[in-house]
C-alpha cells in the first residue's frame, strides 16, 4: 500500500458532509447522490465509520454499548483503523477510478469527537491523521443546526447506534462551536449550510455547492 506521505492526485472527487449528531447528514448524502446520479456521474456513497468490511466491524465497537465503554485515546485509535480500511478497500479505489465519493463523516469528526469534545486531544489527533491518514476532502458540506432539535432527532431513531448521544445535549453544543470554528480553520473546502430548514430547502442549498464546485 502506498504511504499516507505519498498519496498521488486521484482524478476522482471527495466529498465529505459534517455535523452534529441528529443533522441530517445520511438524508442529504443520499439526495446529492441521487441528483449526482441524474447528472451522469458515477457515485459512490459511503459512510464512517464503516465503509469497508472491517471498518463495519469496528462500527459497532465504538457506536454501541456504554458512553464510558471506551476512552477518548482508545476510540481515536479505533477510529484511525477503520478510516484507513475505508481508504483502502473504499474511497481511493472509487477515486482512482475517476467517481465522486460522498462520505458522511470523515476525519473532522475524529478532530470534534476524540480531539476536543472528549478530551483536550486535537494535537494527538492531527499528528495520527498526517501518520497514517493524510487525505482531505475535496469539499467538506457542513450541515448547521439547533443541538437540543438534532439530539432529539438522533434519539429518535431508537437504534443500537446510540453510544454518543447518550453523552447528552452538552456535548452537541460544544460539538456545534466546534465544527463552525473547523470551518473557519479549513474555509477553503468548508461550505456551511443551515440545517434548521426543510429537507429540500437544505438539499436545494447543497446541490448548489456541490454543482458550483464541481464547475
Amino acid at each position: 500500500m502506498t504511504s499516507p506521505e505519498d498519496q498521488p492526485d486521484r482524478p476522482g472527487t471527495f466529498i465529505t458532509f459534517e455535523g452534529i449528531d441528529g443533522s441530517g447528514k445520511s438524508t442529504q448524502t443520499r439526495l446529492l447522490a441521487e441528483h449526482l446520479e441524474s447528472l451522469g456521474h458515477e457515485v459512490i456513497l459511503t459512510r464512517e465509520p464503516g465503509g469497508s468490511v472491517g471498518a463495519e466491524e469496528i462500527r459497532s465497537l465504538v457506536l454501541e454499548g456504554d458512553p464510558d465503554r471506551w476512552s477518548a485515546e482508545t476510540e481515536l485509535l479505533l477510529f484511525t483503523a477503520a478510516r484507513r480500511d475505508h481508504l483502502e478497500r473504499t474511497i481511493y479505489p472509487a477515486l482512482d477510478a475517476g467517481k465522486v465519493v460522498i462520505c458522511d463523516r470523515f476525519a473532522d469528526s475524529t478532530r470534534m469527537y476524540q480531539g476536543l469534545s472528549r478530551g483536550d486531544l486535537r494535537e494527538k489527533v492531527d499528528k495520527l491523521h498526517r501518520l497514517m491518514i493524510g487525505t482531505e476532502p475535496d469539499l467538506t458540506i457542513l450541515i448547521d443546526m439547533d443541538p437540543a432539535v438534532g439530539l432529539a432527532r438522533a434519539k429518535g431513531r431508537q437504534t443500537a447506534e446510540e453510544r454518543f448521544e447518550d453523552f447528552g445535549q452538552e456535548l452537541q453544543f460544544k460539538m456545534r462551536h466546534g465544527f463552525l470554528d473547523l470551518a473557519q480553520q479549513f474555509k477553503d473546502r468548508f461550505r456551511l449550510i443551515d440545517g434548521n430548514r426543510s429537507v429540500d430547502d437544505v438539499a436545494g442549498d447543497i446541490r448548489l455547492a456541490v454543482t458550483d464546485y464541481l464547475a
